[in-house]
């Protein structure tokens, strides 16, 4: 059986916003509970998130705590993909900070059957992700600084398979997103 585990990267500090996106809020759910969501929504099962600025209780997820968030997004990678059940047969990666993303993607990278399945929007290369289990340590490898799985999906292109899914793949990374958001724009 598939098993397909949701990661939610979410361990940052939101330098550019002024506090830890996992906290904010929209449409009175917090980003990290809405990722969890998305995951779950989608076909994963369980849902690891990573947390390092900020300390707050998620329910419906397994919770690990990168202490050197620091680094970058590429550390979280590496301590999300570290603590992948050993039964997992993929995982799906989400960024928290991305809440227009839709379960729809998480499904449709899912059933596309790759073993490295990137969502397109317009034919723009976004997250999520979602990597077959053979690749993570290779994945894990290459993940430093603040950059997640880009540097695997360069250096093989031919086993990533662009799937174009429905959405927003719309960041919030600065004040000025904030504002959008909590004004209730939609989704551009």
């Amino acid at each position: 059986m598939t098993q397909v585990v949701g990661l939610l990267l979410a361990a940052g500090r939101g330098g550019r916003l002024g506090r830890p996106k996992a906290l904010l809020e929209y449409e009175g759910e917090r980003l990290v509970d809405r990722g969890v969501r998305l995951l779950h929504e989608g076909g994963c099962h369980p849902v690891i998130v990573v947390l390092g600025a900020a300390t707050v209780q998620v329910r419906g997820a397994v919770v690990v705590r990168n202490p050197s968030w620091r680094d970058g997004m590429g550390s979280s990678l590496r301590v999300g993909l570290a603590a992948l059940p050993s039964d997992a047969t993929a995982v799906v990666v989400a960024l928290v900070d991305q809440p227009f993303v839709e379960p729809a993607a998480v499904r449709a990278l899912i059933d596309s059957g790759a073993e490295l399945a990137v969502a397109t929007y317009g034919g723009r290369r976004r997250n999520p992700v979602l990597i077959a289990r053979r690749h993570v340590e290779r994945v894990a490898e290459l993940a430093v600084g603040d950059v997640g799985a880009r540097p695997f999906l360069k250096a093989y292109p031919e086993l990533v398979t662009e799937v174009e899914v429905p959405g927003d793949p719309r960041d919030i990374d600065t004040p000025e997103d904030l504002a959008r958001l909590v004004a209730g724009e939609a989704p551009g």
